[in-house]
């Protein structure tokens, strides 16, 4: 159900209330720490929270050294958070208690609600209309609680609270996942990474997402955001805070769930979440500065990374491990995620040769190929070397096992460190390394004992470099109005109908004539100009040339009159059904380029807008990019300087190439139909968008859109 927030309040307010309460209350408490309420008062007390605690049970007098209340009703006030440990059947008496003694929010974390089906969801909307109603919010159900480690605050029953403190940080930690959450908590803590807060979510009945990101935004202590998403409540809020996030300077990384049709099931199943399309979702990350990571510890270790390190001013890496073998499988791993090496300059290698022999004098360095016989001077010295290179954004040593391991991994360590550049330590082997290890945490350098843990983070860094870096497209401009009088009829539009829309809106089309028999595409023909093609229009018909439906370069009148029985053949074998509205006789053009240019209406993120390679096998090339609409001109460039066919579009092997410019206009032109349009537009659609050379403009061969009736 939509979240509601209540008017009177400020959000962030509230949820900062609720992150740092002055009195809080554990319904269902209990002294054994087997059970929920058990564990929520022993982390409570272990982790010294200094509010006040209000444990309730009917059937105690004390827990844990503290007295015991009856029902909530007769515990000290305020208390601004309450977890309700109790059965599901006791759930909505305690949420009507909570509610009518001016309890601020209360942790649901019981499961069986919305995740479960039509049933569950309904109970799970009754419960937090009793919430509403006495103006009181609900984090869950099905959920983990939270940890504030700044406020010393531990509502959970996670085992993975069973550590002798807390570590504060600067990440803010948000999940619909409780069991991830918890479990991205406990490496981080065993990686020395703290948070400011931790959130869990499950269904976002009431509070959701945006809820708390809006909070980490404005929060001091937040410095990087992560977030676990099953599926958005507001996609356009979403939207927004993440370019307010871009704008607070605070990185914003997420890691989605949902981006295969299992995992999007899975998700639904989860937390009752619509997944949604995962490549309108890159889309709008790509837009708006946010990381997309694909794993959760990489989540965390990702954003203290970027936390950590100044941005890198460039994308290359450079290498440096005691092992040629290392060195090599380093590469190899950097080309496998499409990651740079950086090319040295004359300068740095002649630095390295000081200490190097010929052989690893360059990027990647193997120590073992070195000139002087101290191991410690020669990998301090060739890593200062790489790293004062411009064309080293960030430093990758490769940790194998070396004589005076833990020197050698200090060495370099230290050196890295003095460079200020970004660095990402692997260190490769198993107990063996743990001097190595210790040695990297006394220097407070980060080190990761997967290459691919390593390689996750030096993505992340590049690309939150790229990001800084990357010019910002002024806002679109809406383009000419449309030609008055261009009704669009709900359900599926013929071709000409759907060029009607397009050619009102500004987008060349061709010429062409609609004919209802042989001798009207006859004449039609004649006066567009031979050669031309004819084709079906058919409203039940989606692939014309799949079925035989359209035939090209006519030449004369017998042609048209042969093609046209042929197509009335074609449609009758291939759709005995349908009903053939007549042929449209269109003017042949001959450009080289076709594109495809389409727009849709994503359920979460509204509007969207679709380049890519066009023509019959656009299917089977998955060439395309998209974007949020509506575009620029200078983003809808942008778009097509991404797809696969660039070479092409801007000339190959002394070819003119395209003229991008007119291509870029149609973009634009249709991502505003298609933000006009909203909740209207299912699909809208131009293939081919038949690209000349520079200068020569570009027109819609042919089209076809489907939409509804959003009035009713």
């Amino acid at each position: 159900m939509p979240n509601s927030t209540p008017a009177a309040t400020d959000p962030r307010a509230d949820i900062r209330r609720f992150l740092h309460p002055r009195g809080v209350a554990v319904v269902g408490a209990s002294d054994d720490t087997a059970k929920f309420g058990g564990r929520v008062m022993h982390y409570l007390l272990k982790h010294g929270y200094a509010g006040r605690i209000a444990p309730v049970n009917p059937r105690r007098a004390e827990i844990m050294g503290l007295p015991v209340y009856t029902e909530i009703r007769e515990a000290p006030r305020p208390i601004d958070l309450a977890l309700l440990a109790v059965p599901p059947a006791a759930l909505a008496d305690a949420i009507e208690g909570c509610a009518a003694v001016g309890v601020g929010c209360c942790i649901v974390m019981t499961t069986g609600f919305a995740e479960l089906g039509e049933k569950g969801r309904r109970e799970q909307e009754r419960l937090v209309a009793l919430a509403r109603a006495g103006g009181m919010r609900l984090f869950g159900p099905n959920c983990m609680g939270l940890i504030n480690p700044h406020a010393k605050l531990a509502m959970t029953s996670s085992l993975v609270l069973d550590v002798d403190e807390v570590a504060r940080g600067r990440i803010g930690l948000v999940s619909q996942s409780g069991a991830l959450m918890v479990s991205m908590f406990s490496r981080a803590h065993d990686a020395g990474i703290g948070f400011s807060a931790c959130v869990s979510l499950g269904n976002q009945a009431d509070l959701e997402i945006c809820d708390l990101l809006e909070y980490m935004i404005a929060d001091p202590a937040t410095g990087a955001i992560c977030l676990y998403v099953e599926g958005f409540v507001d996609g356009p809020r979403f939207l927004a805070l993440a370019e307010a996030c871009r704008a607070a300077g605070k990185p914003l990384l997420m890691l989605k769930a949902g981006r295969s049709d299992a995992g999007a099931r899975a998700a639904q199943s989860h937390t009752a979440s619509l997944a949604g399309s995962y490549t309108v979702l890159e889309a709008a990350c790509r837009e708006l500065g946010v990381l997309l990571i694909d794993d959760p510890d990489g989540l965390v270790e990702a954003a203290d990374a970027i936390l950590r390190w100044p941005t890198p001013g460039c994308d290359g890496i450079g290498l440096v491990s005691p092992s040629g073998g290392g060195a090599a499988i380093g590469f190899d791993r950097l080309a496998d995620r499409g990651l740079h090496p950086a090319v040295l300059s004359s300068a740095t290698r002649a630095a390295l040769a000081e200490s190097m022999l010929e052989a690893g004098a360059d990027n990647p360095i193997d120590l073992g190929a070195r000139r002087e016989p101290d191991s410690l001077s020669a990998a301090a010295a060739a890593t200062a070397a790489l790293a004062a290179d411009p064309a080293v954004g960030v430093l990758f040593p490769v940790m194998t096992t070396t004589p005076a391991y833990a020197a050698t991994t200090e060495a370099i360590g230290r050196a890295a460190l003095e460079s200020g550049k970004p660095t990402v330590v692997v260190v490769t082997p198993g107990a063996a390394a743990d001097g190595p290890r210790g040695a990297l945490r006394d220097l407070g350098v980060p080190y990761y004992d997967r290459l691919d843990d390593g390689l996750r983070v030096i993505e992340a860094l590049i690309a939150h470099g790229r990001q800084h870096r990357a010019p910002r497209f002024d806002p679109p401009q809406r383009p000419a109005p449309p030609h008055p009088g261009t009704a669009i009829p709900e359900g599926r539009l013929t071709e000409p109908q759907a060029k009607i829309l397009l050619a009102a809106h500004g987008i060349p089309v061709t010429e062409e004539q609609l004919a209802d028999s042989p001798e009207s595409a006859v004449v039609a023909a004649g006066s567009i100009g031979y050669p031309v093609a004819l084709k079906a229009v058919c409203r039940g018909l989606a692939h014309k040339s799949d079925v035989g439906a359209v035939k090209l370069d006519l030449d004369d009148a017998d042609a048209v009159r042969a093609a046209w029985g042929a197509i009335q053949a074609a449609i009758a074998d291939a759709l005995p059904d349908a009903d053939l509205e007549g042929c449209l006789v269109q003017e042949m053009r001959a450009e080289r380029i076709e594109l495809l240019v389409g727009a849709r209406h994503d359920p979460t993120f509204g509007p969207v807008v679709v380049v890519g390679a066009g023509g019959t096998l656009v299917e089977l090339h998955g060439d395309v990019e998209v974007a949020l609409a509506p575009v620029s001109i200078a983003a809808a460039r942008a778009m097509l300087a991404r797809l696969s066919i660039r070479p092409l579009l801007e000339g190959w092997r002394g070819d003119a190439g395209a003229d991008l410019d007119a291509a870029a206009v149609v973009i634009e032109r249709l991502s505003w139909l298609a933000h006009d349009l909203g909740e209207r537009l299912i699909g809208l659609e131009i293939n081919p968008l038949m690209v000349g050379s520079p200068g020569s403009g570009a027109v819609a061969v042919d089209a076809r859109g489907t939409f509804t009736d959003t009035s009713r």
